[in-house]
């Protein structure tokens, strides 16, 4: 069994310039570094995401990450290994693990989504962050015992709200935020939609991604994009939980969605649609309002029941935020990776 003493991590990346599971990447890297775990980290090369690490210490190597026949990346982690001689290697999604380095070290990989099990041949455990893609893993062939049930974490920062003005939004109208990649798969064209049916109400959409001018164009064709905003990829979303009065969860695919957590964390009242994280997470009508996917109307109803109902509205943050200081923080997160490293080992 390994001791926290002897426990030496190795993190590895291998993903997009953006997206939720980058992000948490960072997060849960950042999470251990505070637990004091002794602790290294390679990703595919992007200066944002190494100066995030470096700032908290964290000690990074950044490398390409290219074909299945990259051998400068297969030579550069043989490397890091030899010299690191970590007892942990816990790479995240397909192709960071597809590049999992030979050793006698623990081999683990976080799934965040439904992979193809090819890309994890190399792994003794995989860590699913719901139950839905254990079951999904086991399904495919993979063994029972070896697939473990790890969920995401969110913490609030300390930096205060955003003021309205910088975002040329009005006080007192009210507010819907939903940070996240700007991708067909999280539903935003839906989301704007639902604002035609919410004409008091202003929309921040923090993202990037291969939708955004097709998001604006939207906007303007629906008519609603005096009231839309949209803020770019931001890792400092802590302003804009707090400035809000409603968080939207609008996709149509979602493995898990740390914004559910993020919602219950700021406590701010969530609506969320019926994609498969969420509906393995989200209690409806207690902890949050759930409805149809690609329902715009739905959506706006569930808007208007949060903003018209304010004991509602009280009731959803404080049994969200209950759920979250239950199985969702950071400390808990990091206790359930702890315990499973040295029940593995």
């Amino acid at each position: 069994m390994i001791q926290d003493s002897d426990l030496r991590l190795l993190n590895v990346l291998a993903g997009a310039p953006v997206g939720g599971a980058e992000t948490f990447f960072v997060t849960m890297t950042k999470a251990f570094q505070a637990a004091g775990v002794e602790q290294r980290a390679v990703i595919r090369e992007n200066p944002d995401r190494a100066a995030q690490l470096r700032a908290a210490d964290v000690e990074v190597d950044e490398a390409r990450f290219g074909s299945l026949f990259d051998v400068r990346t297969e030579f550069k982690l043989d490397k890091i290994v030899r010299a690191f001689q970590p007892t942990v290697v816990l790479s995240y999604m397909e192709r960071a693990s597809s590049f999992m380095p030979k050793g006698p070290h623990l081999k683990l990989a976080r799934l965040g989504g439904y992979y193809k099990l090819k890309y994890f041949r190399r792994c003794d455990h995989l860590l699913c962050i719901t139950n839905d893609i254990r079951r999904h893993v086991i399904a495919e062939g993979w063994p029972e015992d070896r697939a473990h049930y790890m969920p995401n974490f969110a913490e609030v920062t300390t930096a205060p709200a955003i003021a309205r003005a910088e975002l040329d939004t009005p006080d007192g109208v009210p507010v819907i935020f939903t940070p996240g990649r700007l991708h067909k798969v999280k539903g935003l064209d839906t989301l704007i939609t639902s604002m035609r049916s919410v004409p008091e109400a202003y929309l921040w959409i923090a993202g990037d991604g291969p939708e955004r001018e097709a998001l604006i164009a939207h906007a303007a064709a629906e008519g609603v994009s005096g009231r839309v905003r949209f803020l770019g990829w931001r890792t400092d979303t802590g302003p804009f939980f707090r400035a809000c009065d409603i968080v939207a969860f609008p996709s149509r695919h979602e493995p898990f969605g740390t914004v559910t957590l993020e919602a219950w964390a700021y406590g701010k009242p969530l609506v969320v649609t019926d994609s498969q994280g969420p509906v393995e997470v989200v209690r409806p009508d207690r902890d949050g309002i759930m409805v149809p996917k690609d329902d715009a109307d739905a959506l706006a109803a569930g808007f208007r029941r949060v903003l018209s109902d304010a004991a509602l509205a009280r009731s959803l943050v404080e049994q969200g935020s209950a759920r979250h200081q239950a199985d969702f923080t950071e400390a808990a997160c990091v206790a359930r990776y702890l315990d499973l490293f040295r029940a593995l080992s």
